[in-house]
């Protein structure tokens, strides 16, 4: 199975609203819950850069993930950078 991996910087005065329309798609998510899709999003230690991986079918119909993509150019230093990338293994503890 293929991921995607996903890497940008955002400007610094966007980098915040980015957060904000990342978070919001993962409100929709816990709604709406699409069966198979795995994603994470990360933001880096230099406060504007963003990674995402993203693991089956979904997120593109998600009017949330939408809007996020709508401004995302305007958004962006660098980037994206999309690499597709194979998983070797995984770990997730059981609570």
């Amino acid at each position: 199975m293929s991921t995607s991996v996903i890497r940008y910087r955002t400007k610094v005065e966007a980098a915040d609203e980015n957060q904000r329309l990342i978070e919001n798609v993962f409100a929709e998510l816990a709604v709406k819950a699409p069966a198979g899709l795995r994603y994470s999003s990360y933001r880096l230690d230099d406060g504007v850069s963003f990674l995402h991986i993203a693991d089956g079918d979904g997120l593109q119909d998600l009017p949330a993930f939408q809007e996020f993509q709508r401004g995302l150019a305007d958004r962006l230093v660098e980037g994206p950078d999309r690499v597709q990338a194979t998983q070797v293994g995984g770990y997730i503890t059981q609570s």
